[in-house]
Formats: C-alpha cells, sequence, structure tokens
C-alpha cells in the first residue's frame, strides 16, 4: 500500500474504510458475514453496534434488504443465520442508479443517444 492510498484513506470516507474505521474494527468488531457485492457486516462483541464496510463506493442502495433489516435492528438474527424467503416474483436487488450512465431513460428523453420517434404524442402549438 503507497503513500498516495493511505492518505486517501485518511482523509476520504466514500472509497471504503477510513484508517480511523479499520482500527476501530479491528479493534471493537466481529464479522458477521458479506454480501453478494462483496460488503462486509460487522457487529460490536456486545452486539448493540452494526455497521458496514462497502467494497468499493460507500452508497445506502447497494445493500440489499435483508441487511438492511440487520442493520437497523429489525431482525436480530444477520442473513447468514437466518436467510429471508424470497417469492419467485421478486427480482434480485439492483442499486439506485440515478444520476450515473445506467439510469433508466425513457422512450423520447433527450438523454437518449437516439431519441425515439414516437407516434402516439402530438406537440401542442399555439394558434
Amino acid at each position: 500500500m503507497g503513500i498516495l492510498s493511505t492518505l486517501l484513506r485518511a482523509a476520504t470516507w466514500w472509497n471504503g474504510q477510513t484508517l480511523n474505521t479499520q482500527l476501530y474494527t479491528w479493534r471493537y468488531g466481529q464479522r458477521v458475514g458479506d454480501d453478494a457485492q462483496g460488503n462486509v457486516f460487522f457487529q460490536s462483541k456486545d452486539g448493540k453496534r452494526r455497521w458496514v464496510i462497502f467494497n468499493g463506493e460507500a452508497e445506502a442502495s447497494r445493500i440489499g434488504a435483508e441487511w438492511h433489516g440487520w442493520l437497523h435492528h429489525t431482525y436480530q438474527e444477520p442473513p447468514t443465520e437466518r436467510p429471508m424467503t424470497h417469492k419467485v416474483w421478486e427480482k434480485p436487488h439492483q442499486e439506485n442508479l440515478t444520476g450515473t450512465a445506467q439510469a433508466y431513460v425513457p422512450a423520447g428523453s433527450i438523454r437518449r443517444p437516439v431519441p425515439v420517434e414516437r407516434s402516439d404524442y402530438e406537440a401542442w402549438r399555439p394558434e
């Protein structure tokens, strides 16, 4: 690990854990599990505090419902011990893509590279 990456970890919180978080986790944390995106979940040894170390950008919508419920003390057991049951019609969790290149762009939007020609809409023109 170079000097630049150490300085970035000391000064930024959005690209993984900071040095203080790493020390706190090392000293007081107990690893509980991880999710499909590589985020790692911890709790304090007395079980009162729970936190996540993100794999990459710290974006709260990257956490699935089962881990979100555990982090907020909705569920006492983590999903590693008591997994949630999923319905067949449920889609897998997807992070919020608003503001990114992968965000949903409807037909006719000016954000589309080639707008879709619409025949069901006619713009109003004052006479």
